[in-house]
């Protein structure tokens, strides 16, 4: 399973109960503890979660923003992906790269 797609839900999933209202504000909660968390690189939570800021983008527009993909990071990101990487995104390492793709492997290898 890629970052771009839904798990199976077997419609007994309490998730899927939740206030529409409430999963928005933790998601919004989400995004913001992720603006302030520069420290969290990208490669660090792909390597660990198998996902990333990119991928929350990605999952907006899915569910039905209508924004180009630019526009959707920099929902995201709090200002330009670009302007974000130059600040807050540091060079990856083998062992981060190494990290990542061992853990898309648990997404079912794609991203």
């Amino acid at each position: 399973m890629s970052c771009t797609e839904d798990t199976i839900s077997d419609g007994n999933d309490p998730l899927e109960a939740l206030d529409d209202a409430v999963a928005a504000q933790a998601f919004r909660r989400l995004v913001r503890h992720l603006r302030v968390r520069h420290d969290a690189q990208n490669i660090d939570l792909m390597g660990l979660a198998g996902f990333c800021r990119n991928c929350l983008a990605d999952w907006i527009n899915d569910a039905g923003a209508g924004m180009d993909k630019a526009q959707a990071r920099e929902v995201i990101h709090g200002m330009p992906a670009g302007e974000w990487k130059e600040r807050f995104q540091t060079e990856a390492t083998p062992e981060q790269m190494a990290r990542m793709a061992e853990s898309l492997k648990l997404n079912g290898g794609n991203h």
